[in-house]
């Protein structure tokens, strides 16, 4: 199997996910090589896609989250040729597949929700060069949420042994709901 070309093209491990115009210019100064441009719109992304490249960056857009742009096959084509983006990030398969026709690296977004998520996730993974796996850091997750609000927590999906019970439990969840019948008589 050959090696995708984000693999060639990562040189920070650490990618610059950016929303704002504030952390646009900071991931422009950043050690980062790769920066994903998230909730663009047509007016700005161009200026945006511009000051990353003066500095270097190799850029993904999020295709679905870009405003006033669809998920098209000729959307991808304009988003190539007119802004001269590195990339695409889509949770659509059908962009991954007309972004990987035209030559364009191409990550597919999977949201980890639960055990069927996933495994319906991996089934569409068909010629992405990587998959961005939605929550990455679960407890931190939890963590952030249960600092922010008064409301109880209960941490579910993906959850496959004592120790990942514990772990959510210890980062503040009031409650852990797994499918798995053997960890339903986990000693807490």
């Amino acid at each position: 199997m050959p090696i995708p070309p984000i693999v060639d093209a990562i040189e920070s491990q650490v990618i610059a996910s950016v929303k704002t115009q504030t952390q646009l210019h900071k991931a422009a100064s950043s050690r980062s090589n790769i920066v994903f441009l998230l909730d663009e719109d047509v007016f700005t992304i161009e200026r945006s896609v511009k000051l990353l490249q003066k500095h270097h960056k190799k850029v993904f857009i999020h295709m679905d989250l870009i405003e006033g742009i669809d998920s098209s096959k000729k959307a991808l084509t304009y988003a190539v040729d007119l802004w001269g983006i590195d990339g695409i990030i889509s949770t659509r398969s059908s962009m991954i597949k007309y972004a990987k026709q035209s030559g364009t690296m191409a990550i597919q977004r999977l949201f980890a929700i639960d055990q069927g998520a996933v495994a319906k996730g991996i089934e569409k993974i068909d010629g992405a060069d990587a998959v961005e796996i939605l929550p990455g850091v679960i407890p931190k997750v939890i963590k952030t949420v249960t600092e922010k609000t008064a409301v109880p927590i209960i941490a579910g999906g993906l959850i496959e042994n004592e120790t990942e019970i514990h772990d959510a439990l210890r980062a503040g969840a009031l409650a852990v709901s797994v499918s798995n019948k053997n960890l339903w008589n986990t000693s807490l």
